[in-house]
């Protein structure tokens, strides 16, 4: 079982006190959030913990850099965002709670603070743990896609850090920023430019690995930036992800990022039976390289089948 640190008293305790105040005669939302704490900074926002005065309870609040705080295209992003989080009422989904402007006219929204580890974190000690729980935790994220998917919406960000485990049994899809929603009539807005210059020459050491490490689960359309991207990168990607659950490492590794994209778009994994120092269950192995074929119409048709296969009695063979 995984094992979390235990937050620090008082925390989330509850007491009469803050469940029996009484509201201000006049409702300001300038002052509802105070105690705010940056507990996570993206490359164009940043997510701070902080009080609700309203509701006594801690949340996540998520804005943009001040840097980008103006800028049209992230606000359309972070808007998206917010409402996609809002729509996708499901267990496996963090839950959003207010959109809203700051007193200086900025754009944010509040969520759920939720605890726990990313699947990065636990991977990062994967000898630990036995395979069952960690293909426990792909199910639970096949079931927010095949949500999302049956609403309109393709992730298209899957990897193990936006994945997160939580010290109750919860496990929860994070960072619908990258979100691909239709319109009405099926049609889409051209793709938009989602991780920079990906060849780019000025990548800091940080920067280059941790944009090294999202090529890793990208799809080959999603690399080329393929207008017609559909519900099928979100499968390529959670191919990679099991792929790593499997063997320890991701389907392609390079030390430079163009050599990881080259990989993407041409080279074939190793077989993960063969790739690991574990045992791999034949049909886990199979479902690994199918999810991660290169064109989308050679991959299982729906992530409602791979959540069907997952669900399968793999451990047969390690009996």
């Amino acid at each position: 079982m995984l094992e979390f640190p235990e937050p620090p008293k008082g925390y989330s305790d509850i007491y009469l006190e803050e469940t029996d105040k009484d509201l201000p005669v006049k409702i300001d939302q300038n002052t509802r959030y105070a105690f705010f704490q940056t507990i996570a900074k993206g490359g164009k926002s940043l997510i701070k913990s902080c009080k609700d005065m309203h509701l006594s309870r801690v949340v996540a609040y998520k804005t943009l850099r001040p840097e980008f705080a103006d800028d049209p295209v992230e606000q359309k992003r972070l808007l998206r965002e917010a409402r996609v989080s809002a729509m996708l009422q499901h267990p496996n989904t963090v839950p959003t709670y207010e959109l809203g402007r700051d007193k200086r006219g900025n754009y944010y929204f509040t969520m759920k603070l939720v605890h726990g580890y990313t699947l990065r974190e636990v991977l990062n000690y994967r000898d630990r743990y036995d395979l069952t729980q960690l293909i426990d935790v792909i199910i639970q994220i096949g079931f927010a896609l095949e949500y999302a998917h049956s609403h309109g919406v393709a992730h298209r960000d899957i990897k193990p850090d936006n994945i997160l485990v939580g010290p109750y049994g919860e496990v929860v899809l994070l960072d619908w920023g990258l979100a691909k929603v239709w319109r009405e009539d099926g049609s889409a807005v051209a793709t938009e430019q989602e991780v920079g210059s990906i060849a780019g020459s000025d990548i800091s050491m940080t920067g280059h690995a941790q944009l090294q490490g999202t090529v890793c689960y990208m799809s080959p359309e999603q690399v080329r930036k393929d207008p017609d991207i559909s519900y099928q990168t979100d499968i390529y990607s959670l191919g990679a992800v099991l792929y790593e659950v499997l063997t320890g490492k991701t389907p392609f590794v390079g030390e430079k990022v163009h050599e990881v994209i080259a990989q993407v778009l041409e080279s074939t994994p190793v077989q993960p039976a063969q790739a690991s120092n574990m045992r791999v269950p034949n049909l886990l192995d199979q479902l690994a390289m199918r999810c991660l074929a290169k064109s989308p119409t050679d991959r299982v048709d729906s992530i409602s089948e791979v959540v069907r296969l997952l669900q399968e009695d793999w451990r047969i063979d390690l009996r």
